[in-house]
């Protein structure tokens, strides 16, 4: 049966054995002084999570511009908002 958690000088004694499984797409955990310390997977594996980490947040104007047309303070409703883009120089 495979491992997927390492002692850190176990790991290092078996590193293909790690690497090997790694690769076969098994997520490889290595812990150091019985922590958790780093988890070693195959480059397609980190570049997929990656992508999706990317995918799944929205960048910094589409939060903005998700923010309510219309805010509510308590009961009274304030007049909406106006919302203009414009180009900075940086």
């Amino acid at each position: 049966m495979p491992h997927s958690q390492w002692q850190l000088h176990t790991a290092k004694a078996q590193l293909s054995q790690v690497f090997d499984a790694a690769l076969q797409g098994e997520p490889q955990r290595i812990t150091r002084r019985g922590k958790a310390a780093v988890v070693m997977v195959s480059e397609a594996t980190f570049l997929a999570l990656q992508h999706n980490s990317k995918a799944a947040a929205p960048d910094f104007l589409t939060h903005l511009l998700a923010m309510p047309k219309q805010p509510v303070s308590g009961d009274v409703m304030l007049p909406p908002m106006k919302v203009a883009l414009r180009d900075l120089d940086l």
